[in-house]
């Protein structure tokens, strides 16, 4: 079971000894976790250290998921749908009560900042690890939570965050502040029902969609509206505080790198920040959780102006979040142990005078999905997962294995690459290292753009804000490169290799007189082997020349021939291969999916494709055809605005899409007619699929006079 696991985590530095600490209440004996995925897995490593025992509970799709396996006992509590499994309070209690579990640790999402939730553990006799209720109250409405840090003399940033709902009052209030302004969901969160408006042409729209995906996520579609700040940055600070009147704060993250409003890569300390900003970040973060009585571990998060230096107050995540680890990473501590502590009713372990910042860290996001493609989310298999390895710098978080899939129903998340260095330049060259090391088939992920992103100038020198991706957009999606011949070359011995031994296997020979992996093989001398490098056509001719040595001719997708002669191949073991190319020795990783063929060779992957057979090449899907609008990923139909016999204009919005637990909206591609809608609302649709079939106007009509 124990090799099913990825690389364990760096175990965080953790606090003194319980028997350490004068009057020290004991800790929980069990504990459940209310949440899945990677933080679940996360909270049972640190419960499991301690001594603690942990229950898991499951949805039918997650029945084999890791955190499943992990934990000392497992409940299922229900079918894939969040809403009939992870959001199930009654559930979840019941399988705490059931399991003499003291107290449920919520995660982050889920109900991780729900009230109700948290009243509901209390009443239930157990112990809620989190903040109180009221205090998730004050800070979970983005409108109360400034009013509440204007009265504690945190600043806040201008807007309309009042009662007041109706369309075009909320406009008027845009137009009065100016363009561009924020529109946010008032009980928002992980950048969900926030659109950006740019004219008071698109407020209504923006409006509309902001609500859409409010009511979905949060139940409530109650919105405020700010100024936009145009080159901000994201400053969070990390607070703790506990029940004995002790609050702290553990430095800055930056976390302005973003995609959909959405964290991709965060960092601590914050680049740049003088230390007398950062004590007044810290100040004034202490003094937001102080305001409503806060107890436990919390984020408050900052806008920070990159022109000015002056920051305002955005919101409190009343939680644990998920960019944590950077914190223990340069704080050298274990903050789910201060949870814990903390909801036993313990002080906090160490006080503002014991902290300090030791190194620098970043955390890089690891997610399935397509940056070429505006990052929509990417589902399917892991069939090939491969980690870097862990160490005292090296901190991988994870709750799937190679073999696991990433569900539509779930977060696209598929792990955490958390690094440190003794100073931002030392923790950046052990990123792109580590980057370099992850190896991911069977999807499609954003890691050669976190690659790119970790080697641009402007981030190496510390010059983020929130607007950095699209700023250099031109330089983060780069055309794709032409394989290098050596690429080439490891990519066709491996098909080689595998054909050979597979032949072996079967009585074939394709080979003659050939010895590989212990297999002697008889036939032909030479072998072409073709290939796709993006849409040109590669070859690689391979010619027997002695016991495991070959000649290579390599043709690449820029029309260069380079020839390779005697070139040894040393082993091949799994998907490693190991080769002499000339006077030097290669090592690289050849996956293959299917007819994909993945090269992983000095911390560059490389995607190819085995050359289709006579007779597969032009054939389209009925997805493909003309006249057809299909989905981008897999998802789940939230709302059809057309029926068919409609007229379209070309942009006019057709259909909306929910994966992920994010909008999605397709328009029309041209002026037309519906022919046909092919689903309806709550479908769940697979990628590729056509939404709607769109005609010609004269050809509809032609089509209705015959």
């Amino acid at each position: 079971m124990a090799n099913d696991f990825p690389p364990p985590s760096r175990v965080p530095h953790a606090p003194a000894p319980e028997s350490d600490a004068p009057h020290h209440k004991p800790l929980f004996d069990k504990i459940l976790i209310a949440n899945r995925g990677e933080i679940a897995c996360r909270v049972i490593r640190t419960a499991r250290k301690l001594g603690i025992k942990t229950v898991a509970v499951y949805s039918e799709a997650d029945r084999d998921a890791m955190h499943v396996q992990m934990a000392d006992e497992a409940y299922l509590i229900g079918p894939a749908a969040s809403a009939e499994s992870y959001l199930r309070m009654d559930k979840i209690i019941d399988v705490a009560k059931r399991s003499g579990a003291q107290g449920i640790h919520p995660g982050y999402g889920f109900l991780s900042e729900n009230a109700q939730f948290a009243e509901t553990v209390a009443s239930a006799g157990l112990t809620f690890i989190g903040p109180p209720a009221q205090a998730i109250i004050d800070m979970g409405s983005k409108s109360a939570s400034k009013e509440i840090m204007i009265q504690a003399n945190v600043p806040v940033v201008p807007g309309y965050h009042g009662d007041e709902q109706g369309v075009q009052f909320l406009k008027e209030q845009a137009n009065a502040m100016g363009y561009p302004v924020l529109i946010k969901a008032v009980k928002g969160g992980g950048g969900k029902g926030m659109r950006i408006v740019t004219k008071a042409e698109e407020f209504e729209e923006m409006l509309e969609s902001s609500r859409r995906e409010a009511i979905k996520s949060f139940g409530d579609d109650k919105v405020l509206v700010e100024k936009y700040i145009v080159r901000p940055r994201h400053v969070e600070v990390q607070v703790f505080a506990d029940t004995l009147g002790n609050a702290v704060y553990l430095f800055e993250r930056d976390c302005s790198v973003q995609r959909r409003h959405q964290k991709v890569l965060e960092e601590a300390p914050g680049p740049g920040i003088s230390p007398e900003l950062r004590r007044d970040l810290g100040k004034k973060a202490v003094a937001a959780a102080k305001a409503v009585n806060y107890v436990g571990a919390g984020t408050v998060e900052f806008i920070l102006d990159t022109d000015t230096n002056q920051f305002y107050f955005m919101e409190m995540n009343t939680r644990l979040q998920v960019e944590h680890p950077v914190t223990e990473m340069v704080t050298n501590t274990d903050l789910v142990h201060w949870q814990l502590e903390v909801a036993s009713g313990n002080r906090l372990p160490r006080l503002q005078q014991e902290l300090e910042l030791d190194g620098h860290a970043f955390e890089a996001r690891i997610y399935a999905e397509n940056p070429s493609n505006n990052f929509l989310p990417d589902t399917g298999p892991l069939r090939h997962l491969s980690f870097p390895p862990a160490s005292e710098t090296v901190r991988i978080e994870t709750g799937v294995r190679q073999g696991d899939a990433v569900s539509v129903h779930y977060d696209p998340m598929i792990s955490k690459l958390v690094v440190k260095g003794t100073d931002r330049t030392a923790a950046l060259r052990v990123l792109r290292k580590a980057l370099g090391e992850f190896e991911v088939v069977g999807l499609n992920t954003n890691i050669d753009f976190l690659k790119r992103l970790a080697s641009h100038k402007s981030f190496i020198s510390g010059d983020v804000d929130t607007g950095f991706i699209k700023r250099f957009e031109a330089d983060l999606f780069p055309p794709v490169p032409v394989a290098p011949p050596v690429v080439l070359a490891q990519a066709a011995l491996s098909v080689v290799a595998a054909d050979s031994v597979t032949s072996a296997l079967l009585g074939t020979e394709p080979w003659a007189s050939m010895t590989l992996a212990g297999f002697r093989l008889n036939s032909a001398s030479s072998r072409v082997v073709n290939l796709k490098d993006g849409d040109k056509d590669v070859s690689v001719t391979v010619t027997f020349a002695g016991a495991n040595s070959f000649d290579l001719s390599v043709k690449s997708a820029d029309g260069q021939t380079t020839v390779f002669p005697a070139v040894q191949l040393v082993s091949v073991n799994g998907n490693q291969l190991v080769a002499d190319i000339g006077d030097r020795r290669v090592t690289g990783n050849c996956v293959r999916d299917e007819d994909n063929l993945y090269v992983y060779f000095e911390g560059s992957r490389t995607e190819l494709k085995l050359a289709p057979l006579p007779g597969a090449v032009g054939r389209k899907s009925a997805a493909e055809k003309a006249g057809s609008v299909t989905t981008p990923m897999p998802c789940k139909i939230s709302a059809v605005n057309v029926k068919a016999g409609d007229a379209v204009a070309k942009g006019q919005i057709l259909v909306v899409l929910e994966a992920m637990k994010m909008e999605h909206v397709i328009k029309s591609p041209k002026d037309g007619v519906i022919k046909k809608v092919h689903y309806k609302v709550g479908d769940i649709v697979p990628e590729g699929k056509s939404l709607v079939s769109i005609v010609e106007e004269e050809a509809a009509e032609a089509g209705a006079s015959a």
